[in-house]
């Protein structure tokens, strides 16, 4: 395991090299770890993957390796959805050393965080979004077209939109985390609230997801978790700068 270098330490270029190689190495050895189960149980994951497909439609294959690649890209998809919170640790342990020892604290607690937010906005999708996108758009002027599904594409679609929808739903651990080292104040996000709805609107339609219908469903908890993040940091904003744990303001930064 590489050393997590102390706060201000100096090492080479050559050391910092090696340390990131290391740390890439462990994170694709997490994915690959995670792999060997989630390819052991692939057929379950296909099973519940393919929940939010209506009864009358079948999953097609059109070539004969792609129930293979098609079931291992599932399995892959959802390694890397378990191995999350390993990845973010060892970009963290890589990035610590740039960081006070009392704001690394903070960050640890908020990666603990971010893990529970992460299977939120995961589950948000599946038991949320999918279930009421997937029929809309199968159903959209099904009249008009002899409507069939590709099993690579459905899962492709619906793997993306659950990991997206979970990596968006870690924006109040990203602003907290942001507030607390002094990046940004409680002030200028109220100041700039129109600005971050615009952003979240964008967000929401970059995401997976073609009709008006997933998206304003994938819309909507990213402005409410917005709000609530401008909500929180003046929460916590008051309590850290009472205990003397606000990280200082970056030089030039205006609060207006």
């Amino acid at each position: 395991m590489p050393r997590r270098l102390g706060h201000g330490e100096s090492v080479t270029l050559v050391d910092h090299l090696t340390e990131l190689r290391t740390r890439l190495v462990i994170g694709f050895g997490a994915v690959a770890f995670f792999f060997i189960f989630t390819y052991a149980f692939r057929k379950t994951l296909v099973r519940w993957l393919r929940e939010p497909v209506p009864d009358n439609y079948e999953l097609t294959t059109l070539s004969p390796g792609e129930p293979f690649i098609t079931s291992f890209t599932v399995s892959l998809y959802a390694a890397i959805a378990l191995a999350i919170p390993v990845l973010v640790w060892q970009l963290w342990a890589f990035l610590a050393p740039a960081f006070e020892v009392t704001s690394q604290r903070v960050v640890v607690r908020l990666v603990g965080a971010a893990t529970v937010l992460l299977v939120s906005g995961m589950a948000f999708a599946y038991l949320i979004v999918l279930p009421r996108g997937i029929p809309f758009l199968l159903g959209f002027d099904s009249e008009l077209y002899d409507v069939q599904l590709r099993a690579r594409e459905y899962f492709n679609f619906a793997s993306i939109v659950i990991l997206a929808s979970g990596l968006l739903f870690e924006l109040p651990i990203f602003i907290l985390g942001l507030v607390r080292l002094g990046i940004l104040s409680s002030a200028r996000l109220r100041a700039n609230r129109r600005v971050g709805y615009g952003l979240c609107l964008i967000s929401a339609v970059l995401l997976p997801g073609v009709d008006f219908v997933t998206m304003a469903l994938q819309a909507l908890p990213i402005l409410v978790l917005f709000e609530g993040s401008i909500w929180a940091s003046v929460y916590f904003e008051k309590r850290w700068a009472a205990r003397g744990e606000l990280g200082a303001p970056l030089v030039g930064t205006s609060d207006t």
